[in-house]
């Protein structure tokens, strides 16, 4: 008589479902702690689909007894959908998130306390982010932008999901001003409100509370299940997992599911490193290893595994597979930013279908001038996630107010927008003055006569003047050209990064995007038109339903695949960004890190066709060449005194020094510094960057690698 076990592989095997040896120990591996490494591509969701049948048919657990955790809504509807194809006369077993589970647990445990609450997030009466604007108003005395809001509620998000204390909260890295007074002031609020409010991340906070507080709460949460599955989890912040360890330590039985190389949201509080201390919190866990890719040819797989190893803190991981060998990885290096653009276009025309084809790109900045040339050619595309705050970024209606003023200098209203961003260094006091006045005459005027104006002052708001005069009936592009350099705007920009923490490639990057969409338009009306057509056609890209090639970030293109996949933008200061690279030079790894698991991400969603696209110029400033192109370069065609029979070979060690003032530390080296070599000798640093150090010697610069330079104590101050 066949076991319930032997019928269960069977009835899979008979379905087409095979599994590998390490995904069926996974599935039958149900007793105490797992934790199961994913690579990409290797038949994640199938094993925690069958890893949840096999516990319902062959073990015989009930289905409201399994407790299987995903990242979002969208993956546990994916999850449902999935089990019942692949189980049609089972029952579910109980899929959620994370914050549903804790929302349960929240709302019994006030209701046992008698206390009233509600919500400030998802369209509640009472706004989250409007209370966070007033706050920022009362702190600063300004308004804060998009950009801010988004960066201070990533901050407060950050510092909960990491469950920082208070008397650290101002030691979080963050440039909105007063940003940590204004999250006491948030927290504050919200406990003294009647009935207290809650924002998304308060339930986890209270939820673990409740866990920590509540034995009886703790122990009937317990006693619901008797098998828990976490998805994802390298997505996972430090609250998260504390509040599984909580839900699980009765019985032990959980099964995580993760990729450390996959872990690209740090910034939202996730702990990658929890998965690397699993071991201390489960001394007991089984550890397995899906490394077999079933999606991507081998060219793609063996270059990104090469690649994945850059990085120290993680997994050693070898992901192979067994697919067909296809076609190498192709990098194009082009002459500029728009030689990029228009190749890409004629390689989508080419393609048919291109629905198997994804565009993705670090920054969602890179979008907007992609989806204006494709819109021209006719090309349909599909957003995966639209750049919403471009079309009313405050840049955006800056330079739309700089060209108004071209019709008329007489509006008071559109120049007391743009009045601190040009070379006039016009005072706020200044204009007050000057919208005091109500004569309908130019506002340039009015200044000259009202508003008091120091003696270097005259010279410069006439220039602005005669500039802005100077500019009217001008092409677009040339427009803005002459606001950013003559009128100073691009300097200002630089100012106001320096003094409230903007980053500044973001701003120049939105410019530079203005410039493309403004190519070949004849008049600034045509160009304020075309920005609104783009802002309706980029709305309906992303409800596209037909074949067309998607556009995405790197981020959010993990867990998805395609045929063709063209990464694009490959420079320095986009991947890895100046930030990724500033945080190395002075010894902090964890950025630079999390750029290289991102562009590892981005490549694993190839199957057949990868193709990395870097160029030289943009608009007028030279770019350099991503870092990380030059290393997939170097692991496709290695120097030949590394090559051995298709393989890398060992690099041959060299010697370390014993210079008891040698160098150890990225921080110690600057741009500019003298060092002494101790091959070289004495010479002058010309270029840092995380990976190498450019140093001038008796007239002859010498790149070398920043890692064995420190490793081996070949440099020293001169």
């Amino acid at each position: 008589m066949r076991t319930q076990e032997a019928l269960f592989w069977e009835t899979q095997t008979a379905r087409g479902v095979v599994l590998n040896d390490v995904q069926r120990q996974a599935v039958v591996n149900t007793g105490g702690a797992l934790l199961l490494l994913a690579s990409p591509g290797s038949g994640k969701t199938t094993t925690i689909i069958m890893k949840i049948g096999y516990l319902l048919a062959v073990k015989g657990l009930l289905p409201a007894r399994i407790k299987a955790v995903t990242f979002s809504r969208a993956a546990a509807d994916e999850m449902k959908a999935r089990f019942n194809r692949f189980f049609p006369t089972l029952p579910l077993a109980d899929f959620s998130t994370i914050h549903s589970l804790a929302y349960e647990v929240v709302r019994e445990y006030f209701r046992k306390n008698k206390r009233a609450y509600q919500l400030i997030e998802g369209g509640q009466p009472y706004d989250k982010r409007q209370l966070l604007r007033e706050l920022f108003k009362s702190e600063t005395n300004e308004n804060i932008t998009e950009d801010q809001m988004d960066e201070l509620t990533t901050y407060i998000s950050f510092i909960k999901n990491k469950l920082v204390a208070p008397v650290k909260w101002a030691t979080i890295d963050c440039s909105v001003p007063a940003a940590a007074e204004i999250m006491k002031r948030y927290e504050a609020f919200k406990s003294a409100s009647n009935p207290l409010l809650l924002d998304y991340d308060d339930m986890l906070l209270y939820a673990n509370e409740a866990f920590e507080q509540d034995a009886d709460l703790l122990a009937r949460y317990q006693r619901l299940y008797d098998y828990v599955l976490t998805d994802e989890s390298q997505d996972t912040s430090l609250v998260q997992h504390t509040i599984i360890e909580k839900l699980v330590r009765s019985h032990g039985n959980l099964c995580v599911v993760a990729d450390d190389d996959q872990s690209i949201y740090s910034w939202r509080g996730a702990e990658p490193s929890y998965l690397l201390q699993f071991k201390q919190a489960y001394p007991d866990a089984a550890i397995l290893f899906m490394e077999q890719n079933y999606r991507s040819s081998p060219e793609i797989v063996e270059t990104a595994n090469a690649f994945i190893k850059r990085n120290k803190h993680r997994y050693n991981k070898n992901m192979f597979t067994r697919n067909q060998p296809h076609k190498p990885i192709v990098i194009r290096n082009l002459a500029d930013y728009r030689a990029q653009t228009n190749y890409l276009l004629d390689a989508i025309k080419a393609l048919d279908p291109a629905c198997k084809t994804a565009v993705l790109y670090r920054n969602n900045s890179s979008s907007i001038g992609l989806i204006n040339e494709l819109d021209r050619a006719g090309i349909p595309f599909y957003i995966k996630d639209e750049d919403k705050r471009f079309f009313s970024h405050w840049v955006v209606k800056d330079i739309l107010n700089f060209m108004r003023l071209t019709y008329t200098d007489k509006r008071v209203d559109i120049f007391e927008q743009v009045f601190a961003k040009m070379n006039g260094y016009i005072t706020k006091q200044q204009m007050e003055a000057v919208k005091r006045i109500n004569n309908n005459e130019s506002v340039f005027d009015n200044l000259r006569q009202y508003g008091s104006l120091q003696g270097y002052q005259f010279k410069q708001v006439q220039e602005c003047q005669e500039t802005i005069q100077r500019m009217k009936g001008a092409a677009p592009l040339a427009a803005i050209c002459t606001i950013r350099h003559k009128l100073g705007y691009e300097k200002a920009l630089e100012r106001m990064c320096e003094r409230l923490g903007f980053r500044k490639d973001n701003l120049l990057g939105i410019l530079d995007t203005l410039e493309d969409v403004a190519v070949g338009l004849k008049s600034m009306a045509d160009f304020a038109h075309r920005l609104q057509a783009l802002e309706r056609v980029t709305k309906a890209a992303k409800n596209r339903k037909d074949c067309a090639v998607t556009l995405s970030t790197f981020h959010s293109a993990k867990g998805l695949e395609f045929d063709r996949v063209y990464m694009i933008d490959l420079v320095e200061g986009v991947i890895p960004s100046h930030s990724d690279v500033e945080q190395k030079l002075r010894g902090q790894s964890e950025a630079m890190e999390e750029a290289v698991r991102l562009f590892y991400v981005a490549m694993t969603r190839a199957k057949t066709h990868l193709e990395l696209l870097t160029y030289n110029k943009r608009e007028q400033d030279a770019v350099a060449e991503s870092q990380f192109v030059s290393a997939v370069r170097t692991i496709i065609s290695p120097p030949a005194a590394l090559a051995t029979g298709g393989k890398l070979a060992k690099k041959r060690k060299t010697p370390a020094t014993y210079d008891p003032n040698a160098i150890r530390q990225s921080n110690q080296l600057a741009v500019g510094m003298a060092v002494h070599h101790y091959s070289f000798g004495r010479g002058r640093i010309v270029a840092l960057t995380a990976d190498n150090v450019e140093i001038k010697f008796a007239g002859t610069v010498k790149t070398l690698s920043l890692d064995v330079c420190l490793a081996n104590g070949f440099l020293a101050p001169a």
